[in-house]
C-alpha cells in the first residue's frame, strides 16, 4: 500500500471477505493492478489504443471524469483510492500525456 491508511483499507476488506462462507479465498486488490483496461486509459491519445478504448466502451469514448488527463490527478486517485499501475509507455512516449 502507498500510505498507512490505504494498508489499513486493505487489511479491513481482506478480513472482511475471510469469513470461510465464500467459494471465493479472500483478497486485498479487487482488480489487478496492470490489465489491458489500464494500458488503454493511460494510451488513450495515441492508436492503436484510442480506437481499442473506443471499441471497449461500446463505440464511445468513457465517460470524461474517468479519462486519462494528468500524472498529477492519476497520482493523487491512486493515493485515495485506486491501483493503477504506471505502464513504460508514460517514460519516454510524450504523445501519451
Amino acid at each position: 500500500a502507498l500510505n498507512p491508511k490505504r494498508l489499513e483499507e486493505f487489511i479491513e476488506k481482506y478480513e472482511a471477505l475471510d469469513t470461510g462462507y465464500s467459494e471465493y479465498p479472500p483478497f486485498h486488490y479487487g482488480s489487478h493492478y496492470s490489465n489491458a483496461g489500464i494500458v488503454l486509459h493511460y494510451l488513450l491519445r495515441v492508436e492503436p489504443f484510442s480506437t481499442l478504448a473506443i471499441d471497449l466502451q461500446d463505440g464511445r469514448f468513457d465517460r470524461p471524469d474517468r479519462l486519462f488527463f494528468s500524472m498529477d490527478n492519476c497520482w493523487r486517485n491512486c493515493m485515495e483510492n485506486d491501483v493503477k499501475e504506471c505502464i513504460p509507455e508514460l517514460f519516454y512516449l510524450p504523445e501519451a500525456l
